[in-house]
């Protein structure tokens, strides 16, 4: 079974208008709800592929129950923790030619409620996969993701961690899987600019020197790279089509990758299938639907570039 796990889930409100005047009364155009989180997104993306998986994290209030209600029409299994205070957060997205976010803080997680999540988390058995997205609440520490992954450390399970900074760093003595940063992540944990495909690669290798199995950068217009476990690098192209909205295309690549490696255990598969994912939600309102990610699989080459010394 895949676990996602998203520690501070939220509604996304998109809201469209001509032109945000602000101090103003604006008029909106056309108003979206989406469940959100980047564990949520992984989830959804993985139902559309038809593989089972369970949402874990936490939720609170009536949003919660918004979220909790949206993820079973979708037939996405959730074993979420209920907050007794507080609510989860509403993410508002304001489009007119740019775009404007207002992101909640989220509710305040009490010990005994972490403790429950240390509890599901402990049942997970060899095989299956822990997939760790996103923010954390301000109420949690920022060691949460390693002290979530230490509970599964002598099972062989595997883990997912798509995380900024120290969130991610902190994971790599544990040997994740798969880890996801993206091309402007990369630089932010490396403090560089990173100019070239040859500085890509460089820091891509250098976090698998630091303990993760599998590297996989996501570049936007300029498509994915992977470092393998085996030292080999994938380059993909990015599909050509109209970008709509990012959100959660970053999710739906770990998704696709996730997926497409359990089912072939081939990398270049993996990582075409996680391109394609990536790129269909890329191109719609919400995640992507399997025909445009059949679609678009037929548009992506996945080339191996070089080898690592190792």
């Amino acid at each position: 079974m895949i676990y996602t796990v998203t520690l501070n889930p939220s509604i996304d409100y998109v809201v469209e208008t001509d032109k945000l005047k602000i101090g103003e009364v604006n008029r909106s155009n056309k108003e979206e709800l989406y469940p959100g989180g980047k564990g949520i997104n992984v989830s959804l993306m993985l139902k559309e592929l038809q593989v089972e998986n369970t949402a874990l994290g936490f939720l609170g209030g009536f949003i919660g129950e918004y979220i909790e209600n949206a993820l079973a029409f979708k037939g996405v299994n959730t074993e979420f923790i209920q907050l007794e205070e507080g609510f989860s957060r509403i993410n508002l997205k304001i489009k007119d030619k740019a775009e404007t976010e207002i992101n909640g803080k989220g509710p305040h997680v009490s010990e005994d409620k972490l403790q429950l999540l240390y509890k599901k988390i402990e049942k997970l058995q060899d095989e299956d996969v822990l997939v760790l997205c996103g923010s954390i609440p301000k109420s949690l520490s920022n060691t949460l993701y390693e002290d979530i992954i230490s509970k599964v450390a002598k099972k062989d399970a595997k883990v997912v961690v798509d995380a900024t900074s120290n969130l991610l760093l902190n994971t790599l003595k544990y040997n994740p899987f798969l880890i996801k940063p993206n091309i402007h992540e990369l630089e932010e944990i490396f403090e560089i600019k990173i100019d070239s495909i040859d500085d890509t690669i460089f820091y891509a290798t250098k976090l698998k020197d630091m303990g993760a199995k599998n590297v996989l950068i996501s570049m936007g217009k300029d498509g994915a790279l992977l470092v393998d476990e085996e030292g080999k690098i994938h380059l993909s192209n990015a599909p050509k089509g109209d970008v709509v909205n990012t959100v959660g295309s970053g999710d739906s690549m770990v998704a696709g990758f996730v997926s497409g490696y359990l089912r072939t255990k081939d990398y270049k598969e993996a990582l075409k299938l996680g391109s394609s994912c990536g790129s269909a939600t890329a191109f719609s309102g919400g995640i992507g639907k399997k025909e445009l990610i059949d679609t678009l699989k037929d548009e992506i080459e996945v080339k191996e570039i070089c080898k690592i010394n190792m």
